[in-house]
């Protein structure tokens, strides 16, 4: 066989570049059953690349994008981790409420706003010439809601003809016109309240007289009664007493024995106000708190 006959022989055989030798130096293989995709060989791993040095004709190779400003991790919070991490799973929410602010370790009482609109019956205490007439007169004519004033100086002066001048002494014809005068200031006072008015009474209440003085005032009222004392000291007592006119102007040793037995009512557990230093207007406004704290 000559060589042309051998290169076509060779080119019906499927052969390619590299068989142009002839029969004996180069063994014909017989073809092999293709593979199957399982026992195929994983291909080895390549190693990267460097930037700018990719395989000839690829594109060049680009930079990374810049990182993107977002929020930082909270400190204190877990952060994710990877996909199908625990921490990708859906967390409770817990409120976050405010931390109120510290005060030390004595708490702040609250603070005191007056006693607003409330319906109130008051019996204002104190001696002679502490001013319960002027203050109470006051106290109820600046507050918010409609508030009466009954003094008991003010009702005992209705009896014209044989009134008892409690300056010619205490007698029984003086006590009478005082317990007349409590009564009826009692029912006007639980008149008002009935029609949604407040009111305010001043008396010179005596601590050593519970049945007659306290006591009875609040049979005649009712018993949420709101009983404060007024109470400066002697000297403003007595100036003040020396500026009254007519009957009820008492001497200065009269009004230093009233005051005497005032001074009982420290014990009592009662709210007393001084208002040595006061005028009408703080007297006034300490009253109102005073009421507020007995009303909490």
């Amino acid at each position: 066989m000559d060589e042309t006959e051998w290169q076509r022989m060779h080119q019906a055989m499927g052969g390619g570049a590299g068989w142009g030798g002839r029969p004996g130096h180069h063994p014909v293989t017989p073809p092999q059953p293709p593979i199957s995709p399982a026992h195929h060989p994983a291909a080895p791993p390549q190693p990267p690349v460097p930037p700018g040095h990719g395989w000839p004709g690829s594109p060049p190779a680009q930079p990374p994008p810049p990182a993107q400003p977002g929020p930082h991790p909270h400190p204190h919070l877990p952060q994710p981790g990877p996909p199908g991490h625990p921490a990708h799973q859906a967390q409770p929410v817990h409120p976050v409420h405010p931390v109120p602010e510290a005060t030390g370790h004595i708490p702040l009482p609250p603070a005191v706003a007056g006693t607003g609109g409330a319906v109130l019956a008051v019996l204002l205490i104190g001696p002679a010439g502490a001013g319960k007439t002027t203050v109470a007169r006051h106290w109820a004519s600046t507050r918010p809601v409609p508030t009466a004033h009954i003094s008991l100086d003010d009702v005992r002066e209705w009896v014209c003809s044989g009134f008892a001048d409690p300056q010619a002494g205490w007698n029984e014809h003086s006590e009478a016109q005082y317990r007349l005068a409590r009564r009826t200031c009692g029912f006007a006072a639980r008149n008002y309240l009935a029609n949604g008015i407040s009111c305010i009474l001043d008396d010179a209440v005596f601590p050593d007289r519970p049945v007659v003085g306290l006591g009875g005032w609040k049979r005649h009222v009712g018993p949420a009664l709101l009983p404060v004392v007024l109470l400066p000291g002697l000297e403003i007592v007595l100036e003040r007493n020396a500026a009254r006119s007519g009957n009820r102007r008492l001497s200065d040793e009269e009004v230093a024995r009233i005051h005497g037995r005032m001074a009982g009512w420290y014990g009592s557990g009662l709210p007393i106000i001084d208002n040595s230093h006061l005028d009408v207007e703080g007297t006034a406004r300490a009253l109102d708190e005073a009421l507020a704290r007995a009303l909490a």
